[in-house]
């Protein structure tokens, strides 16, 4: 029972700790604008700091854990992708724009005998 009690103070003090991060986010962008005669220098330091905090506060709940775990894995994952050379991407691009040319061309055509035999059809052919 008392493990189940302590999950419960746990999720309730995650949820309070996201409550209080879009506070501070909303907080800093609120005294962004009203302290708009203050140079626009230290406004932005300040609401980056915010930011930041609000960032760090947010990752010690359990979603901000599992957030910045899945960042990490997601950095590791990218590293063993095996990426193509600047040959195999050069000679992709060009297959794609020589394909939606081609495609173009065969949609045009198309569209060209539609028209003209609608208009065979209606009897508006001169």
């Amino acid at each position: 029972m008392s493990a189940q009690a302590a999950e419960s103070t746990t999720q309730v003090l995650d949820v309070v700790k996201q409550v209080i991060s879009i506070i501070f986010v909303v907080a800093g962008v609120t005294a962004f604008y009203h302290f708009s005669e203050v140079s626009l220098l230290y406004r932005v330091l300040s609401l980056v700091a915010v930011v930041v905090a609000a960032i760090g506060l947010v990752l010690t709940t359990d979603m901000g854990r599992s957030v910045w775990s899945f960042v990490l894995e997601s950095k590791q994952e990218v590293r063993r992708v095996v990426w193509p050379t600047r040959e195999e991407t050069i000679r992709t691009t060009l297959m794609v724009f020589l394909m939606a040319f081609i495609v173009g061309l065969v949609l045009w055509c198309l569209d060209m005998f539609l028209f003209w035999g609608i208009r065979l059809l209606t009897g508006q052919v001169e």
